[in-house]
């Protein structure tokens, strides 16, 4: 599989986890956007939010968001950001599912 990732995922691409079980996978960012930018994915492969669609995918769902919502609670006391992205316009680099977790500065609105 060419995505970057699952390699991570898989162990083939070293990645400090910041956050790791059975099935989600926290990450640092390599280009952050704050000075705390986590990536929260599936450790299966789901190109985006959009590829999910039953009841299974929907406690996958839940349970990245409530994961990078822990990790933002942990980084970010005073406040922090969660981003998904999805498909080209919606600014998604990395066709595998996964939750931005942006912390430790203000944020400005609108984001982009």
């Amino acid at each position: 599989m060419e995505c970057i990732f699952c390699k991570i995922a898989a162990g083939e691409i070293p990645a400090p986890p910041v956050y790791r079980d059975d099935e989600v996978l926290a990450i640092a960012d390599i280009n952050p956007q704050a000075p705390t930018h986590l990536l929260v994915m599936p450790l299966a492969h789901h190109a985006n939010i959009g590829a999910l669609s039953d009841a299974d995918d929907a406690a996958l769902t839940a349970k990245l968001f409530a994961v990078a919502s822990q990790l933002g609670r942990q980084h970010g006391p005073g406040g922090y950001r969660l981003v998904m992205n999805t498909g080209g316009d919606g600014g998604q680099t990395v066709d595998h599912l996964h939750v931005h977790v942006l912390a430790g500065r203000a944020m400005s609105w609108p984001p982009g």
